[in-house]
């Protein structure tokens, strides 16, 4: 086996609180997604470097309001958070909370590139949970500050009627801001580790990863800062994520860095055992690009184009639909060789509009482009392709109550509705709609343009300031949309999705 060169970010789009297991050669991991659907993205890879989306964990998570974004109700920024995957016995388990519902969450399967999945509902949260499963015994350890460990059934589907259920310990709080979350548990050379992230509110200021490890899992537990390092961007820590072994004996911590507009980016971290504590990084720092012993393969992109040449309505695994979709609302087969989208509820603004498709942006820079037939867009219409946050920006075409075409482009306004900064009549029936993202050095920035032709374009409206809020939670992705203001029923079909990046 030769060597691989590792590059950090592994991936420069937002993949959030990594979760990590190897099974024989085969890496795999999970990811927060929130109010994405389907949701808990699965990724496979032979080396850790080059990774693939393989499968999801559910379609939907529930079916009320608030997930079918129905009503003026969300849950951006809630849905699933911060999952935890692990592998036993012949099983894949992926556990998770959310918060909105007050429930936790428990999946299992045989197959984790397949499915199908189970699901289990516990009532309560378990805020950032892990699963340790330690003789016979099934544990979840979960908290912020108040670290607690909950024991659950044999078969991690439910609370074990009598089980441990206690406070563990509690973290540091004096000049700590965000005291220890995220945890990720391993028993491994008679010890218990648990995996912390943590952000002080004196020194430094960033966020940092801890150890705390004992000999029994009921402590005492001594505690360790195991790196402290922002790889030199933007004092932004590198922290939150687990630990995985290769087949060669290497280790590393697969973490994420708060990178911007574009997200929370996976970092891979070499880690080296010393007196059976773990030592993340090369002298303390993480490396921007170092070697390592692993095979190589080849790179398969999250984010790519998509001509929506299918014979069946089924999405790519790069696709996910903002809040649950309503799939009697989308179709590639009414119109082969085309997305079609009807308005089939009225919303408030983009942000509210339901079956609005998107994916990922990604770093340094990228680019994605649209062809769309505006023949069956009813009066009071608004269609095209949305920069998604919560401080939002649109290019479109927006139907007046007289029918008249405009050619569009808006951001969010202090009143939380699209405000328009340049708008201009357009006459045709079909219209080229780009938009294009600079997120180098905290650039964040997009731009939008159209064209008539596809090949001269034209600039519209102004530069939008993009920003990761906590409103949302997640990397700004690109969406596709189309919904009404004044009545259901208007349609628009969508020849491509031209994606690039560079």
């Amino acid at each position: 086996m030769g060597k691989i060169t590792m590059n950090n970010p592994l991936i420069w789009a937002d993949v959030p609180d990594p979760s990590v297991i190897r099974v024989n050669s085969t890496y795999y991991m999970v990811s927060t997604s929130m109010h994405s659907m389907p949701g808990c993205p699965i990724m496979k890879s032979n080396n850790l470097r080059d990774w693939q989306l393989v499968n999801y964990v559910f379609e939907t998570l529930e079916g009320n309001d608030a997930h079918n974004l129905k009503d003026g109700h969300h849950i951006y920024g809630k849905g699933s958070w911060a999952a935890c995957l692990r592998y036993h016995n012949g099983v894949f388990y992926v556990c998770f909370s959310s918060n909105d519902m007050n429930q936790f969450y428990v999946y299992t399967t045989n197959n984790i590139e397949q499915g199908p999945w189970e699901r289990h509902v516990i009532d309560g949260l378990y805020h950032d949970p892990s699963l340790l499963f330690d003789q016979g015994r099934v544990f979840v350890i979960h908290g912020n500050g108040r670290i607690s460990i909950t024991e659950l059934t044999e078969d991690a589907t439910a609370r074990k009627r009598d089980g441990v259920n206690q406070l563990l310990f509690e973290t540091e709080s004096e000049g700590i801001g965000l005291r220890c979350e995220g945890c990720h548990a391993y028993k491994l050379n008679g010890y218990y580790y648990l995996f912390f992230i943590e952000w002080p509110s004196t020194g430094n200021r960033r966020r940092r990863q801890l150890c705390y490890r004992s000999e029994d899992l009921f402590g005492p537990y001594e505690r360790k800062i195991i790196l402290d390092d922002d790889m030199d961007y933007d004092n932004q820590g590198v922290a939150q994520g687990g630990i995985v072994e290769t087949a060669e004996g290497e280790w590393y911590a697969i973490l994420f860095q708060d990178h911007g507009a574009v997200g929370r980016v996976p970092v891979i971290v070499p880690l080296m055992w010393s007196n059976n504590w773990p030592l993340l990084g090369i002298n303390g720092k993480v490396p921007k690009s170092f070697a390592a012993q692993l095979p190589h393969a080849e790179q398969t992109a999250i984010v790519s184009s998509d001509e929506f040449d299918y014979q069946e309505n089924r999405l790519g695994l790069k696709w996910q639909w903002n809040h649950n979709p309503d799939n009697a609302l989308w179709s590639f087969t009414a119109r082969r060789g085309f997305l079609r989208l009807e308005a089939g509820h009225l919303a408030k603004s983009v942000e509210y509009a339901r079956n609005t498709l998107t994916q990922r942006t990604e770093g340094p820079r990228c680019s994605a482009a649209t062809l769309m037939d505006l023949r069956q867009m009813k009066p009071g219409d608004k269609a095209g392709l949305v920069a998604l946050q919560h401080h939002f920006g649109t290019i479109g075409v927006e139907i007046a109550d007289n029918r008249e075409k405009w050619i569009t482009m808006s951001r969010k306004g202090e009143d939380g509705l699209e405000e328009k900064v340049e708008s201009i009549p357009f006459h045709g029936e079909r219209i080229y709609l780009k938009m294009s993202f600079n997120f180098i050095d905290n650039t964040d920035a997009a731009t939008f343009a159209y064209s008539e032709d596809g090949e001269n374009w034209r600039q519209l409206g102004t530069i939008l300031q993009l920003r990761y809020t906590l409103d949302h939670f997640m990397g700004c992705r690109i969406g596709l949309y189309n919904y009404a203001t004044k009545q259901p029923g208007g349609i628009v079909d969508f020849a491509y999705f031209r994606y690039e990046k560079w």
